[in-house]
């Protein structure tokens, strides 16, 4: 990006570190186009985690107006450092001149066309060269229908219909929403065909296969959240799905493009039969994949699962340039790199002041804990946490902290000072039993339980 166009979307904005004399960011506009959404805009968002209600509504900016770098801006021109990263698909950074060029590239030659494109082709060879036993490739639109995508495959598959499923959430179609509090809508027999194991478990895996003997279609697990996996669990696993005749999913839509040029697989060293890709392999563009063994992919031939915008050439452009990034730059291990100092400043910081917050995981996929006097999980505390970090331009949300390729040894240096001081105000709040008073806005909502 040019200094010149860095220097035009950067002027007059506040800077992060700033503390504002009021103590409260300045949000008219903000707040004046909230209340013209209310009554237009279901939810507020076009996504839940997105929604006011999922940060410290009142405190927070609801409104953002653009990006650069690992930085946002909200339409009242204060700026941030961003650990939200659009809930994970910015991967690069905001306005990455290589995808911006590539995007408007193609722009000028078109958007869709009535016969596949040859960027189709083009971009399932760059996902071959990085990702492990990607024999064959289809897009979609979101990682959510990459991931509703393999289970079609697998129940076509295998004659059956039963899941065991392990993760985090996030496949938001009707075979997993079933679970969740947010099941309105979800026809009541999905609920009868997935069942939850857990990580680092597989004795929890061993009951369903014997409870559901001969029924499970696939085995669909996130293979690393924010601990790493023990025992040669995900091998084991493996193993069991297949004795079983089960097909073994991997969701990678968050840790593809996060953990290691060739995601999970190639951190883990183990290869799943059919893998769903998404946030990051677009830097931001609406772009997921599959991808897996031929044996299983062949079977798309068949399984009905089609779309108008699959073939969308701007996502495709940018998800080509995304990955020549990805194999000429550290992308990788600057993430690594720097993740690893904040997790460790900001966990050495909480331990001198002797205040229950940490920031557990791994370092590019970590979260903020928070925890009460007596050692549970407080959305109070982390809530007060997060405000007086927002008010000083840090921007934490309600869930993982996530990392981008432009975030710099300065933001990461910043950011450290503006925990250690958001953790004093804590520690000051909670000794004066003044915790409730201090949150200046509501407590963050989870968007379900499971």
């Amino acid at each position: 990006m040019s200094d010149k166009y860095h220097t035009m979307l950067t002027s007059h904005i506040r800077r992060p570190t700033q503390v504002y004399k009021s103590n409260r960011l300045p949000l008219e506009k903000s707040f004046r186009l909230y209340r013209k959404a209310r009554g237009i805009i279901p939810a507020m968002s076009q996504t839940f985690s997105k929604a006011p209600s999922s940060y410290v509504e009142g405190v927070y900016p609801i409104y953002l107006s653009k990006g650069y770098r690992g930085h946002v801006f909200d339409v009242d021109n204060n700026r941030y450092i961003d650990y939200v990263m659009a809930l994970g698909p910015i991967s690069l950074g905001y306005n990455y001149p290589a995808v911006n060029a590539a995007i408007k590239k193609q722009l000028r030659n078109g958007i869709s066309f009535s016969m596949p494109h040859s960027l189709e082709l083009e971009l399932s060879e760059e996902i071959q060269s990085i990702i492990p036993g990607a024999e064959m490739v289809r897009f979609s639109k979101t990682g959510s229908d990459a991931g509703t995508a393999t289970i079609r495959v697998a129940r076509a598959l295998t004659k059956r219909d039963k899941i065991a499923y392990c993760g985090s959430g996030g496949v938001w179609h009707d075979w997993f929403t079933a679970l969740t509090s947010r099941n309105d809508g979800v026809p009541k027999f999905n609920n009868k065909l997935i069942r939850k194991f857990s990580y680092n478990d597989l004795e929890s895996l061993k009951i369903l296969f014997e409870e559901w003997k001969g029924e499970i279609a696939a085995v669909y697990i996130e293979p690393m959240t924010t601990e790493y996996p023990k025992d040669n669990f995900l091998h084991k696993v493996k193993k069991m799905a297949h004795q079983n005749g089960s097909i073994l999913i991997f969701d990678e839509v968050v840790t593809g493009f996060r953990l290691a040029n060739g995601g999970a697989q190639e951190l883990l060293e183990i290869e799943a039969d059919l893998v769903a890709f998404g946030k990051g392999i677009g830097n931001g563009m609406p772009l997921g994949a599959i991808t897996g063994k031929v044996e299983y992919m062949e079977k798309f031939n068949d399984v009905f699962y089609s779309t108008s915008y699959g073939g969308e050439t701007l996502s495709l452009a940018a998800g080509v340039a995304v990955i020549n990034e990805f194999k000429t730059k550290p992308v990788i291990k600057h993430c690594w790199k720097i993740g690893s100092h904040l997790q460790d400043q900001f966990n050495k910081i909480a331990k001198e002041l002797e205040v229950n917050i940490s920031l557990d995981g791994i370092p590019v996929r970590s979260s903020i804990s928070c925890r009460d006097q007596n050692g549970n999980d407080s959305l109070l505390i982390k809530s007060l946490f997060c405000q007086e970090a927002v008010q000083r331009g840090v921007l934490f949300g309600r869930g993982y902290v996530m990392l981008c390729y432009t975030h710099t040894q300065k933001d990461i240096e910043n950011t450290i000072n503006v925990c250690e001081t958001s953790m004093k105000k804590v520690k000051e709040a909670i000794q004066n039993n003044s915790v409730k008073k201090s949150l200046k806005g509501k407590i963050m909502r989870p968007v379900l339980t499971f």
